[in-house]
């Protein structure tokens, strides 16, 4: 009831009319039965804004820390995240990952929508991060379709560290169904899981436009506060061509 209330009179007039938000893809969001929709992350904003488009209940899988703030803040947070459903997921470790999976598996078993960022936290530059292989694990186990998603605007709007977000028109872009059927029965390998993900975030990437840079998120924040770098030099690999079925690409766009 409290997801609906939020939807409605707070996050649509918000992101629809005073941020200008622009809808494309929308055709691709089934009307029914599961389905995953996994998407770059940019800012705090962006999980708002699926729920803003989708007309169906969206639960995303959100780190727990969302979950446990003290004080009136953390009880507020605590308040509104669990009121609209959403999931807290320890991020700390591989048990914890796989509890997060199973977490996700149960949305998609009841035959409802779940949201996933498969880079596992914010970008903090702004480019695209490799993907956790969580988000291959619960398309093959579920067979659900996975709809790739690509939010545009959001780190201009409000970057990590900024409480309130600046007036910029923003853009979600959903992408063409992804069907990994024919990993049927597959889903203990860790090379199959591994080539679903990549290929769920190159689509991704060539939706959001973005850079794409093969090393975790979080490891790339961690290089770059060793270093001293926070900008777009922090983190930077050399491209990679990653394998997906039969096809071979770089995942990123060369300049």
């Amino acid at each position: 009831m409290l997801y609906w209330l939020v939807r409605t009179v707070l996050l649509v007039p918000v992101f629809r009319w005073l941020f200008r938000l622009r809808v494309e893809g929308m055709e691709h969001i089934p009307q029914t039965g599961p389905a995953v929709i996994a998407g770059n992350h940019l800012s705090f904003c962006d999980q708002f804004l699926t729920v803003v488009v989708t007309r169906r209940r969206l639960t995303y899988l959100c780190k727990k820390e969302y979950f446990t703030g003290r004080g009136v803040k953390g009880m507020l947070t605590r308040g509104f995240f669990r009121g609209c459903g959403q999931i807290p997921v320890d991020r700390s470790g591989k048990t914890a990952g796989r509890a997060g999976v199973e977490a996700g598996l149960r949305v998609l078993r009841s035959g409802e929508m779940l949201g996933i960022f498969p880079e596992g936290t914010r970008s903090h530059d702004g480019r695209m991060y490799r993907g956790k292989v969580g988000v291959a694990a619960m398309a093959l186990e579920s067979g659900a379709p996975v709809i790739p998603c690509a939010v545009i605007g959001t780190f201009e709007a409000q970057p990590t560290g900024r409480r309130l977000p600046r007036l910029a028109p923003l853009t979600i872009r959903f992408g063409a169904r992804l069907d990994f059927s024919r990993y049927a029965g597959m889903e203990e390998s860790r090379e199959v899981l591994r080539a679903v993900t990549d290929e769920i975030m190159y689509v991704i990437m060539k939706l959001s436009e973005q850079e794409y840079i093969d090393i975790y998120a979080a490891e790339a924040k961690a290089q770059g506060a060793g270093t001293g770098q926070s900008g777009p030099k922090a983190g930077r690999r050399k491209p990679v061509t990653v394998a997906v079925g039969r096809t071979a690409y770089r995942p990123w766009p060369q300049s």
